[in-house]
This record gives structure tokens, C-alpha cells and sequence, in this order.
């Protein structure tokens, strides 16, 4: 019977490693991105439904931290450079979210059954903070930059100003900005077909 319990979830195990999704293909255009994966853009809807959050400020975001993959972690660290210690942090998923930062998301929203690796959750969460950040700290929810930077640092360490300490962070800010911009005008001539795609509209509207 032992033996039964851990082939069948050996079994569950790969079964749901196969069902994970790739990363986009071309994942420098957000019509690309969202005509891949229409699920995806389901989910960035009703993210912007909920929190009020633009579809593509999440998305650019999402894609320094992950790149779109569903099982990103930080890189192992060494000891004498082969023994392994440990992860620098314990961010994961699609939105390399900390454990901590997660369960707070998860006692205010209620969804309890979430995942980090499900992108669904993981765009969900996102919102979740870049309303967080707009009610806290003031930044707008269409400020990639500033959001990001708080996203990085907690909406304490924005208060306190400490990427200002960090030249490589406001770069990377500045990349995700870029980027955010990038798709928001991609966005623009997708759109519509996006909305009216019989499709989407069957399965995910």
C-alpha cells in the first residue's frame, strides 16, 4: 500500500510538471504573449478588473522577475563553491514572490487554495500589491518604475528611499519601465482583436 502511495504520487507529479506552460516564445511583445497564451490574458483582465491594475505594467514586471517561467527561484548558493547552502531568498514562481509578502496576500484576498507557480494566482498577486503600492505609498498604478522599485523593496524601503543606495536596482527599474511602455503601446494595436477574438471570448470571457 506504501509502495502504491508514492507511484501514485510520482504519478501526480509528472502529470503536473507536463501541464505546466512554457514561456512565451517572443516574450518582448505583449500581443505575442496574450494571442500564446489566451488564458493569460484572461487573467490580466480580470486583474484589471479587480484591482484597477493595466494589463501591462503586471506583465513587464512579471517578466524581470521570471521571465515567464512558472518554477523561478533564485540561484543556489555555495559554500567553497560546491557545497550547497540555500537559496538567497525564498521568492518564487512567476512572480518570484517571498513566502512572507505571499501569505499576506493570502490572508487579505481570502484565496487560500493560490499558487505561486499558477499564473492565474501569480497575476492576481501582483495586482494585488500594485494596489497596495498606490494606496500606501501614492504610486500610481501606471508608474512601472516606482512600482517596481517597491515591488523590490517593500513599500517600507520606498518610504525610506534605499534604492537610492543601489545604483543597479534603479536601472533595472528603469528596463522595467521601458519595457512597460513598450507593451502598453504593442497593447494598443492588439487590443481589438484580443476582445473580439470567438475564441477567447468562449473560453475565457
Amino acid at each position: 500500500m506504501k509502495g502504491f502511495s508514492v507511484l501514485t504520487a510520482a504519478f501526480l507529479a509528472l502529470l503536473l510538471s507536463g501541464c505546466a506552460t512554457a514561456p512565451p516564445e517572443n516574450p518582448e511583445n505583449l500581443c505575442s504573449i496574450y494571442q500564446e497564451n489566451r488564458d493569460w490574458y484572461s487573467a490580466a483582465q480580470k486583474t484589471q478588473e479587480k484591482w484597477g491594475v493595466p494589463v501591462h505594467v503586471p506583465l513587464a514586471m512579471m517578466y524581470q522577475e521570471s521571465s515567464f517561467k512558472h518554477n523561478a527561484a533564485p540561484p543556489m548558493e555555495y559554500f567553497l563553491g560546491f557545497i550547497p547552502i540555500g537559496r538567497a531568498s525564498d521568492a518564487y514562481g512567476y512572480a518570484q514572490a517571498k513566502t512572507m509578502t505571499w501569505d499576506d496576500y493570502v490572508r487579505e484576498t481570502g484565496n487560500s487554495w493560490s499558487s505561486r507557480s499558477n499564473f492565474d494566482d501569480a497575476m492576481d498577486f501582483m495586482g494585488w500589491f500594485i494596489y497596495k503600492t498606490h494606496k500606501i505609498n501614492g504610486v500610481s498604478k501606471w508608474d512601472a518604475r516606482n512600482q517596481y522599485l517597491n515591488y523590490h523593496e517593500g513599500w517600507g524601503g520606498y518610504k525610506r528611499k534605499s534604492y537610492n543606495q543601489k545604483a543597479w536596482l534603479i536601472k533595472v527599474a528603469a528596463k522595467v519601465d521601458a519595457r512597460s511602455r513598450r507593451y502598453a503601446a504593442q497593447y494598443k494595436t492588439c487590443k481589438e482583436d484580443l476582445d473580439s477574438s470567438w475564441l477567447w471570448r468562449l473560453f475565457f470571457a
